[in-house]
C-alpha cells in the first residue's frame, strides 16, 4: 500500500523494464479480477500511426460543447503523467491516481506468480484507466487511444460504439511488420463485428485491408475521400478553414486552430464520427456546438506555438509521416520565413531520413540529446545531416538558449523543435516556465 503519490508513480515507471509484450491475456486476467469494469463504459476506440491525439481532441471538444462528460486515455503524456487519464481535458488528481495504483497493485503482484508473467507499464496504466472510468467516475463517452498497433494492444479488450483509424504509415515496424499491409492488419484488429469504422487512411494497401476486414466483420465502413469529403481548403489567420461533407450533412467554413492539411483530415474524421452519432440518436448536438467545439480544439505538442520572442513552435513529429506533415505545414504557413530546427530523436528511429527531409525546409539545423535510455547521440544526428549550417551540443538547454538569444527580435525567423515526443515534452515545459518567469519580472 502506497501512501505517497511519487512512490506510486515510480512503481508504475519501474515496470518499463518489462518492455512491450503484445497480447491480451494479462489484461483479461487483471480485468476479470476487477469484475470487468471495461464492460461498463461507452467507448470510441482510436488507432493509427499519427493523428490519434488530435482526432480525440476534436471529438472531445465537440462533445464537451454539447454538455457531455468525456473521458480520454492517451499517451505519451506531455506535462504530467496524470493527463493520460483525463475527464473533460483535466487530468485525474494525484489522490485518484494513488488510489487506483493501490487497488491494482495486489493483482499485478498475483499475476506475476502465474504463467502469464509480469504486466507491463502500459498494461498497468490501462487497467487503472478502465477501473477509473468503469467504477470510479463513469463518463458519457470514453475516447480510448491505442498504445501500439491495435489487434494485440492492451486497450483492445472492449466492444466499442465504433472504431476510428487515422492515417497508417511506417512506425514500430519491429513489432507491427515491415509492410503497410502488415501494419494495417494490426490496426484493423480494433474493428469489431457490426461496429462502424471510420478512417483517414490513404495508402491503397492499407485501405484494402481495412475495407476487407470491415466487410468480414459486417462493420459499416466510412473513409475520407469516399464517404467523407473535404473541400474549400484555405489557410486561416489562426489555423485552417474548410468545409466537410459527411454521409448526411455538410459543415461549411469550419475553422480549426491546429495547422496543416493533416489536421484538416483529422478534424473531418472527428466531425463525421460525431455527425454519425448524432444521426444515430446517441448524441444530441447542434450545428453551432460542432463548429464551436472544433474551433476550440488544441493538442499539446502538435505544431504548438509556445514562445513569442523569438517564435518557437514544438511539434512531436517522430516518424516519416509526422515529418512530412510538419514540412507541409511549414510550407503552407511559413514559406517566406527562415526556419531554424532543433532536433533530437530516439536511436532506433530512421533519423537520417527524417533529417534529410527537414533539411529541405531548414535554414539552419541544430542537434542535441536528452535524458532517455534510447536517445540518439547529438554527434550522430549532426553527422547524419548534410546541411552546411548546422551545430550540435549534448546540452539541449544550452543549445536552445543560444538559439533564443541569436533569434530574438527577428520577426522573420522561426525556431521549430521536433523529433521525439519525450524530447519536445522537456523543451515545452522548460520554455513555458521560462516564458512565465519573463512575464513576472
Amino acid at each position: 500500500m502506497f501512501t505517497q503519490y511519487d512512490d506510486a508513480i515510480n512503481w508504475i515507471h519501474d515496470r518499463l523494464k518489462f518492455g512491450v509484450k503484445p497480447g491480451l491475456k494479462r489484461m483479461e486476467w487483471l480485468l476479470n479480477k476487477l469484475d470487468h469494469p471495461e464492460k461498463n463504459i461507452p467507448t470510441i476506440h482510436v488507432a493509427g500511426t499519427n493523428g490519434k491525439g488530435s482526432t480525440i481532441s476534436y471529438m472531445l471538444h465537440m462533445l464537451m460543447e454539447a454538455g457531455y462528460k468525456v473521458g480520454t486515455f492517451t499517451s505519451p503524456y506531455i506535462e504530467t503523467f496524470n493527463e493520460r487519464i483525463s475527464v473533460n481535458g483535466q487530468p485525474i488528481t494525484d489522490d485518484e491516481m494513488l488510489s487506483l495504483v493501490n487497488e491494482v497493485k495486489p493483482y499485478a503482484e498475483k499475476i506475476e506468480n502465474t504463467d502469464l508473467g509480469s504486466p507491463t507499464e502500459f498494461e498497468i496504466i490501462t487497467t487503472m484507466m478502465f477501473l477509473y472510468f468503469g467504477k470510479v467516475n463513469k463518463p458519457d463517452f470514453l475516447l480510448l487511444e491505442t498504445g501500439l498497433g491495435g489487434r494485440l494492444d492492451s486497450t483492445n479488450v472492449i466492444n466499442p460504439i465504433l472504431s476510428v483509424i487515422t492515417n497508417i504509415g511506417y512506425d514500430h515496424m519491429n513489432i507491427l511488420g515491415d509492410t503497410i499491409t502488415d501494419i494495417a492488419r494490426e490496426k484493423a484488429g480494433i474493428i469489431k463485428k457490426g461496429r462502424p469504422i471510420f478512417t483517414t487512411a490513404e495508402k491503397e494497401d492499407a485501405l484494402e485491408v481495412l475495407s476487407q476486414t470491415a466487410k468480414e466483420k459486417k462493420a459499416p465502413y466510412y473513409s475520407l475521400g469516399k464517404d467523407i469529403s473535404v473541400k474549400n481548403l484555405s489557410p486561416w489567420e489562426y489555423g485552417e478553414k474548410f468545409s466537410v461533407k459527411t454521409e448526411t450533412n455538410t459543415y461549411e467554413d469550419v475553422k480549426i486552430k491546429m495547422r496543416g492539411n493533416h489536421q484538416i483530415k483529422n478534424a473531418a474524421l472527428a466531425i463525421s464520427v460525431i455527425d454519425y452519432l448524432k444521426e444515430l440518436g446517441a448524441v444530441k448536438i447542434t450545428y453551432d456546438e460542432v463548429m464551436k467545439g472544433i474551433k476550440k480544439s488544441i493538442w499539446k505538442g502538435r505544431f504548438e506555438l509556445i514562445y513569442q520572442n523569438p517564435f518557437v513552435i514544438v511539434d512531436g513529429a517522430h516518424n516519416d509521416e509526422g515529418i512530412e506533415s510538419l514540412i507541409d505545414t511549414i510550407k503552407r504557413h511559413y514559406s517566406h520565413t527562415r526556419i531554424h530546427i532543433l532536433f533530437s530523436a530516439l536511436s532506433d528511429k530512421n533519423y537520417k531520413k527524417m533529417i534529410d527531409r527537414l533539411s529541405t525546409v531548414a535554414t539552419t539545423m541544430h542537434f542535441t540529446t536528452f535524458d532517455f535510455p534510447r536517445a540518439a547521440k547529438a554527434e550522430d544526428l549532426y553527422s547524419a545531416c548534410e546541411l552546411d549550417k548546422k551545430s550540435f551540443s549534448i546540452s539541449w538547454q544550452g543549445l536552445l538558449n543560444k538559439l533564443l538569444v541569436s533569434n530574438e527580435n527577428k520577426k522573420n525567423d522561426l525556431i521549430i523543435v521536433t523529433g521525439s515526443l519525450y524530447f519536445i515534452s522537456a523543451i515545452r515545459n522548460y520554455l513555458l516556465k521560462k516564458d512565465s518567469n519573463n512575464k513576472s519580472t
